[in-house]
Order: structure tokens, then C-alpha cells, then sequence
């Protein structure tokens, strides 16, 4: 990976350049990047081919087998040439791969001298951030123009971004051109172009032809809108919508042409209509995705019924839910009297409401809403877009993850104060059943197979299989995946289930039989389901790569099983006002429960890369674990694939939301951030050497450290965290998780983490706790890339006293313990892992005024114009770079 893109997250076709240049020196020399192993050696070869070059030695990189059989000796030099210009360390000065291949092919063609490249000088490496490349927007293309798979638009307001996002289905990434939010942390997209026909080559590319016409390209390109002339755009507006419009002569915006509000997918945004055009014929609606990772079309839609002026859902023409009439509800709060439909939940925001609008004409007969803001609002709040969106198995979720509908439930009963049904509960049916996953097989009573008849119609999904199996009163159970059509075990008898007396379901506990969903009661087993619940979340087997983690058998986890409604009761619904924040998860909620208790609702995105994995892992770690200094966990709740966590509610939020807010920073005095410093050492001390388990955080930055009614900080978000046995050090993984500026280099740039990359994190904190300032705050172009940089520079010119917050400088803070403070910090960010302190260290460090403190040399990933990165000697034999993902990193 490239420096700027590993590091910053910052990406280019230049991004490519760079790895190609590897690959070229692989080729070559026929070895592996990262094949050194030799400890006083060169770190990888990027590193050998550029010491040979610079001794006039270029020879040397080629592989032994070629010398002996090739005598084109000039072109491979060439060949090592242009690898090395590929790998400059600044992306402006690599060349395109259109020079590349002039370079390759032209042997009379002059090349210029390689500098030092990126990640490469004798003991460092070397990274720089291309100056502005971060703060560059746009929102249109024009004739000309392409948006590629490393592009994107972005809305002039910065709510919505549209380019090319990956799926991955059935072993191959599919690419798709989407519209997401912006500030969203999983892949939640709002409107897609080609869901039916996705890209498999990961190479889509977006223009506007010569002759206006917007075409989306893939392995063939077809164009999806028309115009009849140069003078067109496509735009990205405020609201979302996609649309191409003409240019007039004056430069001001003509007719629309297209617009991708004529095109909903799954997701309602103010100003999208559903209904239809008399004049035209289109039909506007939702259809759901075809499953939970497959964007294809799929059972349900979402239709506004002119007739009754009422929201169905339906699934394949079967009505499943009605929004019931619209009625006058007076907001107290805003003092309007708006429409509300009868069964969808009046909103609970102090800010938000809705202004549904219904239009019938001659021309269109169709339904949209709008959301109504206070004018007393925030402009944040102001940018907030709110968006239904049609789940794949029917339920409609708001953005702010309240619920509109449970069309989920609809095969088998109404749940209690939800929506209308209608048509979908046969008369052997009863609001106590429920399907359950579990493993085995049905039989009769001598043991044989039970009746099972196989629908190859592999256009069904997992609802349709429901819905057939629910409409059959012979019904046992079924066996349906998405695209392979169902499997219905039937027993010759009505309304039996499978506890009747003339069959049985066996199940299976090692695994061996198929899942089947069973149609059991679900007030005889709630209980008996909870209970499983618990285990399965509790019981995880080899969930990390370096310790497998058993049940904690005989000492139990503490830990209470929320049910859905007390948790739809305590957030309002998950309403907007009670929205504590987003991270990489899902969102956070602040609810009461009914005794009175603060609590905080982690929701897990259902899109979230992050997922049920994560999720046990920490609801494993915190069970685990009780220090003042970590956040403490109440219980979790499963609602089907809805899954949460509930803390105990910390009524001053999280540090950054002090520490980066220029107003509210003033209340962080400097006794109560020492005590926060200290806090989070202490927290890391009991992680990494008190606990029962040593364990490895991954992801401690500010956003994660809560802070309660005293200011003292709690340590949280374990979903990322790892174990250590006792003995083990070190350990490298495939998949990097962390974010942007926390994380030690090598770590990022090997996959290599330890105890001591939770140390380079603290230093980082460290110096954002002194300063007052995130770590990538910095934007002068000519000025240091990040806080650790401009730390090490004041260090390096006795100028350290000018870190210091001036916030602090004038309230007579004690200046030795602030110096100290950023020695320390800059101590935990040494470039060699080995050379920083362990925590335990660190506490001394910071305790003991009279001890001797080492100087520290030049941090990790900086120079004036450069960042430096050093391999730890001796384990580059643990290392798969060729591996390394960067797919849950969050940046900030």
C-alpha cells in the first residue's frame, strides 16, 4: 500500500502506481517484498533494491536465474529504474501508468532520477501527505470527466457521496455506483445504479459522452440517461439526488434530463415520491434488497396506494402492512399541528418532524415528506437528513435507527401496538409461533425422514420461504437460502408442531446436520431460547487468532439479556435526541430504564464491517474484566439480526467531546487532565498485565475514553481488542482495525501489534490532552503533517513549552509536569516498538518527578516533510504484508 492511503486513508491512482512498483521489484528479483529477514539488513526489498541503486550496484536486485539465462541486462536496469520512480515517496512526483508504460516500451526515452522512496531510508521510512489532496471536493461531472472506482462526488453540503462501492457475493466483489451518507461508518448506501447488473472486474468507470449521454461502464457500457448536446452535468445536489441537466449559454442549470429520485432503490429521502405518472407511466416505489448483503431486487416494496391514501408494504402482491389513515397530531415542542399516520410512531425528537405531503392531479397521484426543523437549531442538526429505508425482510427502519414497521413478524402475528395486516395469518396459525434456527433434521416417529418438498425457484428469498411455509398448516419447517430456493418439511397432520407427539425434531449439537428454520411456540420456549441466546454470545471459539476464549463455566458473566421493548422504551425508540454519537459499530443511545436507570445503547449496524464477531468478542472481554478505569457493561440485547450492548450511561460523554470543542475545553483544567492521563495508564496497566486475560485494545483514541459525572475517564469500545496468553508478546493479523493517527506503524504497515502499540496510542492521547489539538489537525502545507510532528520539532528546538494549550499556559499550570508530560508522550511514540516504555513504565514516569527520563529520539512517521517508520529487528519473519487489509480502520 501506498504511504498516504496506509497511513491517512487518502487514496489516488497514484495509490496503484505505488503498488505496481513493488510488484515490478518482485518480479525482478523474484523475491517477495517482505522476504528479509536478515536483521542488520535492508527491511524489505523496496529498501534493497534502493540501497544497490544508490551504490551503482542495481545489478544485484535481479534474480539470480536471469542473469545466468538473459541478456537483456539493459531492460531489466530499466525495468528497476521505473519500479523505483513508481515508488516516490510524494504521489504527485510518481508517474502515471500511462508514463509507466511510455518508460517501459520507449528505450530512448530519458528517465528521471529516482529519490528516496516512500517507507525507505537505511533504519526508517519515510511517508508524506501530498499537501491539500484531503480537503478536495466535488460534486460534478462533466463531458470529459470520469469518476472511477477511487473517485467519488460529494454534496456541496457534505451530507451525501456517491461513487463506487464493493459487496462482497458469493466469493467475488460486485461493484456498485452508490450514494451513501457521508458521515456513515458502514455501508448503508441510499440509492444504487446498477443493482441489477453489478461490476465484477472492480473496474467501473462513470462519464458523460461527448454526445451528453451519462454512461456507467463495466465489462459493457450502457448508458443510463440521454441528452443532445455537450453543455451537460451530472450533479450530486444536497438533497441526494443524482441528477444530469442542461447548461445554458449564461452558465446557470436548465432542465433536468435525469434524476436518480426517479430511480428509488431501498431507502425514502425527503423528496423522493412514491406513486405514479399518469402521463408517463412510471411507477415509483421501494424494493427491498433480495438479502441482507445482496443489493438485487427483492420480495417486498413499499407502494403509496392512491385509492386509500395510505403506505402498504407489500410481499410478491400480498399486502403486509398498511400505515393506516392520515391524522392532524399537534408537536408540543415546535407548537405545529402536522399529518401523522395512525400506525407509524409520531416522532420523539425535540428538533424534527415530518410534513408528509400527498399530491393528486391529473398528471400524478404520489406521497413524499419533508422534515421540519426548529429555526432554533443547530446548523449540525439542520444538515441532518432523515431516510426510511425497506429492510430485506420488509421491516422499515428509520436512519435514526427508530423503527416504522415490523413487516418481519407479518408470517406469523401482529405484535402488539405496531401496524395493520392484512392477509397474512391463516386460521391454524396463532400470534404464539415463531420460527427458530436450529440444526437437525425431521422425522417421524420410527425415526425416518419427515416430507420434504424442494421449490427450485431460485428466485425466492428467505421471506417467500416463510411465507409458504407459514401459509401451509402442514408446515414444519423449512430450509431456504437466498437464490437456492426452499426446502418445506411437511407432516401429514394440521397445525402440529414439531414438539407434537407423532414426530420430533433431532436436532444436532456437533454441527453435522443442516440449519432448518423450525416452527415452534414462543411463549413454551422463551425462556429456553433466551438461555441459548446467552450461550452462543457467551461460548466462542477461537474468536481470536492468538487465544481461543471458553465459557466461563461455573463463575457466570453477570451479565443481564435485555429485552427488545425495554430497550425500545428506555431510548424513545432510538429517537434523535437520545443519539449519543456513531462509531464503527452503529450508533450509540442514551436511554432510562424503568427503574430509573442512565444507560447507554450500543446499537451494531446491520452494515457494519464489524459485525457479530466484534460483538462477542467484547461483550466476552468486558465480562471479564472490572476496573474503575473501563467502562462498565450492564447486558445486551438480540432482537433478531439487531444486537446491542448497554453500558452504564456517562453523563459527560466522551474526551474529545471536552478536549476538541474550543468553548468546552476550558472546563478541562489541568489537574483534572492529568487525572485523565493517569486514568487511562491505569486502565491500560490492569489490560496489559493485571487482568485474568492480557488484552491488546487496538483502537484507544479519544472518541473512545468516557468520561463520568467526576471527569474521570473510562476506557471503552473493546470490539477490536485481542488476547494475549501470558507468554506470548506479539502477534501479526491480516485485517488492521484501528484508526487513522492512533496507530503504531508497525502495526500499520505489517500487521504487527503488541503491548506496545496501545503504548504508541497513549502517546498520541497524550499529547492531544496537553495541546488541546487532534493529531491531524494540521493543514499548512508549507508547516508539520500532524500534532506528532509538531511536538518533535518544538522538542528539537527547545521551543516544547509552545505544545502547551495556551488555555493552560495562562491558568499557571505547573510547566515541569506539562514538559514531562509531552517527554513522556514522546517516549511512547519511539519508532522501534522495543525502545518505547510499557505502561507500567509510563505510570512511573509520570509519578516519580526524580526519575531520570531518557531523551527521546525522532517518533515514529516523522520528519519535517516526511513521516519514518522502523521494523522492529528480528520479526519481520512474522510478517504477510501481501495480506494486510485496512477494511475496519474508521477515520476521524
Amino acid at each position: 500500500m501506498a504511504p498516504e492511503y496506509a497511513m491517512q486513508g487518502i487514496y489516488s491512482i497514484k495509490s496503484d502506481v505505488y503498488s505496481f512498483g513493488v510488484l515490478v521489484l518482485q518480479i525482478v528479483s523474484g523475491r517477495k517484498n517482505n522476504s528479509f529477514q536478515n536483521e542488520e539488513g535492508p527491511l524489505n526489498l523496496v529498501e534493497y533494491a534502493s540501497g544497490l541503486w544508490s551504490n551503482d550496484a542495481a545489478i544485484e536486485v535481479m534474480d539470480p536465474m536471469l542473469k545466468s539465462s538473459c541478456s537483456c541486462i539493459d531492460q531489466l536496469k530499466r525495468c528497476i529504474h521505473v519500479g523505483l520512480l513508481c515508488l516516490e515517496n510524494r504521489a504527485t512526483d510518481r508517474p502515471t501508468i500511462e508514463d509507466v508504460i511510455s518508460m517501459l516500451k520507449n528505450e530512448m526515452m530519458l528517465l528521471p532520477m529516482p529519490n528516496c522512496p516512500a517507507f525507505v531510508t537505511r533504519d526508517s521510512t519515510v511517508y508524506e501527505l501530498e499537501n491539500g489532496n484531503s480537503e478536495s471536493f466535488r460534486d460534478t461531472v462533466k463531458p470529459g470527466d470520469s469518476l472511477s472506482s477511487s473517485d467519488s462526488l460529494v454534496s456541496a453540503n457534505n451530507v451525501f457521496t456517491l461513487g463506487f462501492s464493493n459487496v462482497f457475493e458469493n466469493n467475488y466483489y460486485h461493484s456498485y455506483l452508490a450514494t451513501s451518507f457521508t458521515d456513515s461508518s458502514s455501508y448503508n448506501p441510499v440509492w444504487l445504479g446498477n443493482r441489477e447488473e453489478p461490476i465484477t472486474d472492480g473496474s467501473g468507470i462513470l462519464t458523460i459522452s461527448s454526445a451528453g449521454k451519462l454512461i456507467l461502464t463495466s465489462n459493457i457500457s450502457d448508458p443510463i440517461s440521454g441528452g443532445n448536446g455537450t453543455n451537460i452535468t451530472a450533479t450530486l445536489l444536497n438533497s441526494g439526488n443524482f441528477v444530469v441537466r442542461e447548461t445554458n449559454i449564461n452558465g446557470s442549470t436548465g432542465r433536468i434530463l435525469w434524476e436518480s429520485f426517479d430511480y428509488p432503490t431501498d431507502t425514502l429521502l425527503p423528496g423522493i415520491k412514491l406513486g405514479v405518472n399518469h402521463r408517463t407511466g412510471r411507477n415509483w416505489h421501494l424494493t427491498s434488497w433480495f438479502e441482507n448483503f445482496n443489493p438485487a431486487s427483492g420480495a417486498f416494496t413499499l407502494e403509496w396506494d392512491p385509492s386509500t391514501r395510505k403506505l402498504i408494504v407489500q410481499r410478491r402482491g400480498l399486502i403486509y402492512w398498511t400505515s393506516g389513515d392520515l391524522k392532524d397530531y399537534t408537536n408540543q415542542i415546535l407548537r405545529l399541528t402536522v399529518k401523522e399516520f395512525e400506525n407509524i410512531p409520531k416522532p420523539d425528537f425535540v428538533d424534527f418532524n415530518y410534513n408528509f405531503t400527498n399530491v393528486s392531479n391529473g398528471v400524478e397521484d404520489y406521497f413524499s415528506y419533508s422534515p421540519i426543523i426548529d429555526p432554533k437549531s443547530t446548523p449540525e442538526d439542520r444538515k441532518t437528513i432523515s431516510g426510511w429505508q425497506l429492510k430485506y425482510n420488509g421491516d422499515i427502519y428509520n436512519r435514526d435507527r427508530a423503527m416504522i414497521a415490523e413487516v418481519s413478524h407479518c408470517y406469523g402475528y401482529n405484535i402488539e401496538g405496531s401496524s395493520v395486516y392484512e392477509g397474512c395469518e391463516p386460521s391454524c396459525r396463532n400470534h404464539n409461533e415463531t420460527f427458530v434456527l436450529k440444526s437437525g433434521r425431521f422425522a417421524n416417529g420410527n425415526g425416518s425422514e419427515a416430507i420434504a418438498d424442494f421449490d427450485d425457484d431460485y428466485n425466492l428469498t428467505e421471506s417467500d420461504c416463510r411465507g409458504k411455509c407459514w401459509n401451509d398448516c402442514e408446515c414444519l419447517g423449512f430450509v431456504g437460502r437466498d437464490g437456492y430456493g426452499c426446502f418445506i418439511g411437511r407432516y401429514d397432520f394440521r397445525c402440529l408442531y414439531w414438539q407434537g407427539k407423532n414426530f420430533t425434531f433431532v436436532q444436532s449439537f456437533d454441527g453435522s446436520a443442516p440449519k432448518q428454520f423450525v416452527l415452534v411456540s414462543e411463549s413454551s420456549n422463551k425462556r429456553k431460547r433466551k438461555k441459548e441466546e446467552l450461550h452462543e454470545l457467551m461460548t466462542l471459539e477461537e474468536y481470536t487468532e492468538t487465544h481461543p476464549v471458553e465459557s466461563d463455566r461455573g463463575q457466570g458473566h453477570h451479565l443481564t439479556l435485555f429485552t427488545y421493548s425495554s430497550i425500545l422504551r428506555a431510548t424513545g425508540s432510538f429517537s434523535l435526541t437520545n443519539k449519543l454519537g456513531e462509531g464503527g459499530f452503529g450508533p450509540v443511545y442514551k436511554g432510562k430504564t424503568v427503574e430509573g436507570r442512565e444507560i447507554a445503547v450500543k446499537v451494531l449496524s446491520r452494515m457494519s464491517v464489524q459485525g457479530l464477531l466484534e460483538f462477542k468478542i467484547e461483550l466476552i472481554l468486558i465480562s471479564k474484566i472490572q476496573h474503575v478505569n473501563l467502562v462498565k457493561v450492564l447486558g445486551f440485547c438480540v432482537h433478531g439480526d439487531e444486537k446491542m450492548i448497554i453500558y452504564d450511561y456517562m453523563p459527560n460523554k466522551s474526551l474529545d467531546f471536552f478536549l476538541f470543542c474550543p468553548t468546552k475545553r476550558e472546563l478541562l483544567i489541568w489537574d483534572t487532565r492529568f487525572t485523565i492521563i493517569e486514568g487511562i495508564a491505569q486502565g491500560l496497566l490492569y489490560l496489559h498485565k493485571y487482568s485474568r486475560l492480557r488484552i491488546i485494545h487496538r483502537d484507544l483514541k479519544a472518541s473512545n475514553i468516557l468520561l463520568d459525572e467526576e471527569m474521570n475517564p473510562k476506557i471503552s469500545d473493546f470490539g477490536m481488542a485481542k488476547i494475549f496468553k501470558q507468554n506470548v508478546i506479539e502477534a501479526n493479523t491480516n485485517k488492521c482495525a484501528g484508526t487513522y493517527g492512533y496507530m503504531a506503524p508497525e502495526y500499520a504497515m505489517q500487521g504487527t501489534y503488541s503491548m506496545k502499540s496501545d503504548v504508541y496510542s497513549f502517546g498520541v492521547l497524550v499529547l492531544e490532552i496537553v495541546s488541546g489539538r487532534k493529531n491531524n489537525s494540521f493543514r499548512n502545507e508549507e508547516g508539520p503533517l500532524n500534532l506528532v510532528e509538531y511536538a518533535w520539532e518544538l522538542w528539537s528546538n527547545d521551543d516544547v513549552i509552545d505544545v502547551i494549550d495556551p488555555m493552560l499556559k495562562s491558568s499557571c499550570s505547573p510547566t515541569h509536569q506539562l514538559k514531562r508530560c509531552i517527554h513522556v508522550g514522546l517516549l511512547c511514540l519511539e519508532n522501534c516498538a522495543t525502545d518505547r516504555p510499557t505502561i507500567e513504565d509510563v505510570i512511573s514516569m509520570l509519578k516519580n518527578d526524580m526519575m531520570l527520563l531518557p531523551m527521546p529520539k525522532c517518533p515514529a512517521f516523522v520528519t519535517r516533510n516526511s513521516t519514518v517508520y522502523e521494523l522492529e529487528n528480528g520479526r519481520a519473519e512474522k510478517f504477510s504484508a501481501n495480506g494486510l487489509s485496512m477494511s475496519a480502520i474508521d477515520g476521524r
